[in-house]
């Protein structure tokens, strides 16, 4: 899968834009601000629905503007695809495949899958839980439909669970129905559970080759899923914190809460690593992903590299661009001298300034 152009109407900065790609790699260039990461942020909506910072639909519509649209061709086995999506500030998107409008925003996860590396993800490890819990989240949402159908679930009965735990406060006898709620939370979660057990093993399989070259030998990378609750423990323990999940008005027993670990010659480097470490780490975590897309969606994922190159020393430098291979590799930067000074390859270059694309080759 290739993403061959992407067209872009009222989104950001971006009032109308329409920008090429080649097949390997491509460059983005210039000042900050100028609207090189929302060329990335397109692509990733356009394969996810969701924006890699979190933004509302509202937010990512240029301010004058109460819509804007997204149009991303793509070419998987010769064959051209359309994926037009149109974001409203006071409405729920709408997504259409070819021209055919889709029902559900999750009938276009794993169409186009990506692999997004940020100068913000270099912190994943010695970050909060949260954010490697969303790390595996959405990998396994484009990989895996039902992963997708069960986390969806399973944030709704989260959600409503704690309205009723709040809702009890004024209104004591709705403890009839909480049993309800924490029967599908079990049900749903399990899944949930299980899929992360298996999505960590599978890491792990790929990332200690990977981390072992990067760290020239040095270190053995161990990744470890850590479940707030096993299944087999799931329904009596959510039974035995009710009580507590009622005086505290939220629930404190699920995946909600599950984190990862990672292990560096057996010692755990988000409370012990040092930021070289982790950072490594990191960036082991993310090749690993490529290679996990590859294996199980059997086909090659389009990577986006937001300004990440200038975050890394000369050796991750070159492990990274060595390691991009035959991937259709989208790169922003500030400047060409990183590429310049590693001799990279480059197939086709633009100019990014204030929201205007200029291609240069």
């Amino acid at each position: 899968m290739i993403i061959k152009s992407l067209e872009l109407a009222d989104f950001r900065n971006y009032q109308n834009a329409k920008i090429s790609f080649d097949k390997g790699t491509n460059i983005l260039y210039g000042d900050n601000a100028q609207g090189k990461t929302n060329i990335l942020e397109a692509i990733y909506v356009s394969a996810t629905t969701k924006s890699h910072k979190g933004s509302k639909d509202r937010e990512i519509i240029n301010f004058e503007k109460e819509e804007a649209h997204i149009r991303t061709y793509l070419l998987k086995e010769e064959v051209e695809i359309k994926v037009d999506m149109h974001l409203r500030k006071n409405k729920s998107k709408g997504i259409a495949i070819d021209g055919q409008k889709i029902k559900k925003a999750a009938d276009l996860m794993g169409l186009l899958n990506v692999v997004f590396f940020s100068p913000e993800d270099l912190s994943i490890i010695k970050n909060g839980p949260a954010e490697r819990r969303h790390f595996a989240d959405m990998e396994l949402c484009q990989l895996d439909s039902f992963y997708l159908y069960n986390l969806n679930h399973y944030n709704k009965i989260i959600n409503q669970r704690n309205k009723l735990l709040k809702d009890m406060y004024f209104r004591p006898e709705l403890k009839e129905t909480l049993n309800i709620w924490d029967s599908q939370l079990v049900s749903f979660g399990s899944k949930v559970i299980e899929r992360r057990q298996v999505f960590a093993t599978q890491i792990c399989e790929i990332i200690y080759d990977i981390h072992k070259r990067l760290s020239g030998g040095k270190e053995e990378l161990v990744v470890k899923y850590e479940p707030d609750v096993s299944v087999e423990d799931f329904e009596k323990t959510i039974s035995l914190n009710q009580e507590r999940d009622i005086k505290l008005k939220q629930s404190t027993t699920g995946p909600h809460r599950d984190d990862f670990s990672f292990l560096v010659n057996g010692i755990d480097i988000r409370k012990y690593g040092s930021q070289g470490q982790q950072r490594t780490a990191a960036l082991s975590l993310k090749l690993s992903e490529i290679e996990l897309v590859k294996k199980i969606s059997r086909d090659v994922p389009v990577l986006l590299l937001d300004d990440v190159l200038s975050e890394l020393d000369s050796n991750r430098q070159n492990y990274l661009l060595n390691s991009i291979g035959n991937i259709q590799t989208i790169i922003t930067c500030t400047g060409l001298d990183e590429f310049i000074n590693n001799r990279f390859e480059i197939n086709k270059i633009f100019k990014i300034i204030n929201g205007n694309i200029i291609c240069e080759n």
